[in-house]
């Protein structure tokens, strides 16, 4: 008998009807010589410090480096500590009784270095001996099935796969645990959580939140002129130079006005071609899914997870955008079946033949770029089908022809300023075409010389702001998560008048050279494609961050966190990212688990008496305030925070609100009143000012009140 062991239950069955196991027993399907088999994810973990006698946060017992890890069942949380879940550990029976009477094992976890992990654990806890082999797949339609079965591989060739998420499992184990435990006891109270990627990560939002917070928008002058371009329509131009006193600008802009008229003195026309966008991978599709429709990176995942397990697109936790020449050859048939579908009518060119920049077999990493299957989409909800369409669309995109534009350049002076504008005219609309886009840009320029004379019909001035960085969205930090080796260029945004029309913007020509740039930059990148909404959404669950609409805000538990440890290594972007390069290396078998452990132990004792050393940072004293809560503890500062003594108790009182740090007296008020006195220099997270008082409410969150809504004692307001 054969043993196929599945990640999920639902891809299990997919295969078990495959090679016609179709009797269903407890825990697997059986039939024709086959037993298909499944995991629920990771069935077996390491063990947590306690599995090695360590229990406690004991500043003695750090840092805890095992000689060797131990694996356990996968464990869940009571309030008597970790135990085996149940139902994993009656699977484990299950899929150790099938190995150990199996002739062969074949491996069907999901293709990549967590599939390869999860069965590699299971295989080792159970003590199996039986040889195995590979199904690599990349879809699970019935044709990728069977001819993964044809083609199976023997395991061995994944074996520096399986080192490699080793290596990360581990690792991730001696930073976190370590990390967390010494934060912790030095803060003295509560649990502060600390990882190798997830803290980096909330770095750069935090770091993006001060740079918005504390930039001051300084006013800027500009002046317009308009005149008469093709078919009566009215051609502004702008001036080169941008104003930051009112005076010269309008001492300008009298002469301006009073001349009348204006001398082109450059008239530049070339041709530009627009390359196509490359494939989705799953960190473009997570990006793009977020900016235009707003989903999370997670939503995204699960979302592209579902409709791989309904085989109609392909392997979606892939880091490449391109395919290679064999996947190639199907791409006809693919886009046929997608002009089939009544949202891409009359967007397939019949017969073209598909253009090739996204086929690159160098550029293929595990899995190719993603792709749909050909399956008829059957009664998906709306965000399935946005997600599925958003895949179509894209393809339909990569393997049309380039865009083709006529971009003009004119440059004028009037009263010795020198005014601009740039248009373009689309020659071949090529892959604009897909979404509409081939008319959005077009900006018609007479054909203006170097001489003509310009009849003015108006002229204008308008005033401006410079604006910082937005805020992180997930689209822009999963970005900068996929690359922080390359640094972002220091620059504050104008906001240019609406009415100018003619500023140069980023077009998507400059969007898709930057992707190929990503490509070739994105090996310093941290986390992996599969992780990285897991480490978003990890920030969210331990109330490090939170979503104000599209944007990511630090929380005020998330900036304390960050102060204290934002010089440190463990937050070090850069470092992590290098540490994402070796495990690559390992599973390119360039580089030896025990170089790369050795490196990542030093670390953790680093790490570790580094993050002890907070203590002083934490350093605590008595507020001289009882706990308003609990009534039996003092409430002590500790920097950043106030908290009470009693362990059972520990409520905390975070200074920072709103931008603003309560003063020592003002949280005396608050521990003492229950409220403060109305404080001013609150901004809100729209870079708002405002005035308030901070209160409790029922449960000793902090509240905002506003002074307009006070009556007698009775406090309202949102918690901060």
């Amino acid at each position: 008998m054969k043993t196929i062991s599945a990640e999920k239950p639902s891809v299990a069955r997919e295969i078990a009807r495959i090679v016609g196991a179709t009797k269903r027993e407890e825990g697997y399907f059986e039939g024709d010589g086959y037993a298909v088999t499944w995991a629920f994810g990771h069935l077996v973990q390491l063990a947590m410090p306690d599995g090695y006698g360590v229990r406690g946060f004991v500043r003695d017992n750090l840092p805890i480096i095992p000689g060797t890890f131990t694996l356990v069942p996968r464990q869940v949380r009571t309030e008597k500590g970790y135990k085996p879940d149940s139902g994993v550990v009656s699977q484990i029976k299950t899929v150790k009784r099938l190995f150990d009477t199996s002739d062969q094992i074949i491996v069907a976890t999901d293709a990549g270095r967590e599939g390869e992990l999860i069965f590699r654990y299971l295989y080792h806890y159970t003590g199996c001996t039986t040889p195995f082999v590979r199904l690599w797949i990349s879809s699970l339609t019935d044709k990728a099935i069977r001819e993964g079965l044809r083609n199976l591989e023997d395991g061995s060739k994944y074996d520096n796969l399986y080192l490699a998420a080793k290596a990360r499992s581990e690792s991730d184990w001696l930073v976190g645990i370590n990390g967390t435990q010494a934060l912790s006891i030095a803060a003295g109270h509560g649990t502060y959580s600390v990882g190798r990627v997830q803290t980096p990560t909330l770095a750069m939002v935090c770091e993006r939140y001060w740079e918005n917070r504390r930039f001051t928008p300084e006013a800027f002058w500009q002046l317009h002129i308009a005149t008469d371009g093709c078919d009566g329509e009215v051609v502004k131009l702008s001036s080169s130079e941008k104003w930051k006193e009112k005076e010269p600008a309008m001492e300008l802009y009298n002469k301006v006005k009073a001349v009348g008229s204006a001398t082109v003195t450059k008239a530049e026309r070339k041709e530009k071609t627009e390359d196509t966008p490359l494939l989705y991978d799953l960190t473009t599709l997570q990006k793009e899914a977020n900016a235009k429709h707003g989903f999370t990176a997670e939503q995204t995942l699960e979302i592209a997870q579902k409709l791989y397990e309904k085989k109609l697109i392909t392997y979606p936790r892939t880091g490449s955008r391109y395919i290679p020449e064999d996947v190639f050859a199907e791409i006809p048939k693919l886009l046929a079946f997608i002009g089939t579908l009544p949202e891409w009518k009359d967007k397939v060119r019949a017969k073209a033949a598909p253009t090739r920049r996204s086929v690159a077999d160098g550029k293929v990493t595990d899995h190719h770029a993603l792709l749909v299957t050909g399956e008829k989409p059957l009664f998906l909800s709306k965000e399935d089908s946005t997600i599925y369409q958003m895949i179509a669309g894209r393809m339909i995109e990569a393997f049309s022809e380039k865009c083709v534009k006529d971009v003009t350049a004119v440059t004028a002076e009037c009263a010795g300023v020198e005014f601009t504008v740039k248009g373009s005219v689309i020659r071949q609309a090529g892959w604009r075409v897909v979404y509409g886009e081939e008319n959005k840009e077009e900006i018609p320029i007479p054909g203006w010389q170097e001489g003509d004379t310009l009849t003015l019909k108006g002229s204008s001035i308008t005033e401006g702001k410079t604006k910082p960085k937005p805020l992180h969205t997930e689209a822009t930090l999963l970005s900068a998560m996929e690359n922080p080796c390359k640094r972002e260029q220091s620059q504050t945004c104008l906001d240019m008048p609406s009415a100018a029309g003619f500023g140069e913007t980023q077009t998507a020509g400059k969007e898709i050279e930057d992707d190929a740039l990503r490509q070739a930059m994105k090996d310093c990148g941290i986390g992996t494609p599969a992780t990285r909404a897991s480490i978003i959404e990890t920030l969210f669950k331990r109330g490090y961050m939170e979503r104000c609409k599209k944007s990511l805000v630090p929380t005020e538990k998330g900036l304390a966190l960050n102060s204290v440890v934002k010089t440190m290594r463990i937050a070090d972007v850069a470092m992590t990212g290098e540490w994402e390069k070796e495990l690559a290396r390992i599973e390119r078998g360039e580089l030896s688990v025990d170089t790369f452990r050795k490196k990542i132990e030093a670390y953790t004792r680093e790490i570790t008496s580094e993050l002890l050393s907070c203590d002083k940072l934490f350093g605590s004293r008595d507020s001289g305030c009882a706990c308003p809560k609990c009534g039996t503890g003092r409430m002590r500062f500790y920097g950043k925070v106030v908290r009470c003594d009693n362990t059972e108790c520990g409520l905390p009182v975070f200074r920072l609100k709103a931008g603003r740090t309560l003063s020592d007296d003002e949280i005396k008020e608050l521990l003492t009143d229950g409220h403060t006195k109305p404080l001013k220099g609150f901004k809100s997270k729209q870079g708002k000012s405002f005035d308030a008082v901070v209160a409790f409410d029922g449960e000793y969150n902090t509240t905002f009140v506003f002074p307009e809504a006070k009556k007698g004692k009775k406090f309202s307001g949102r918690k901060k």
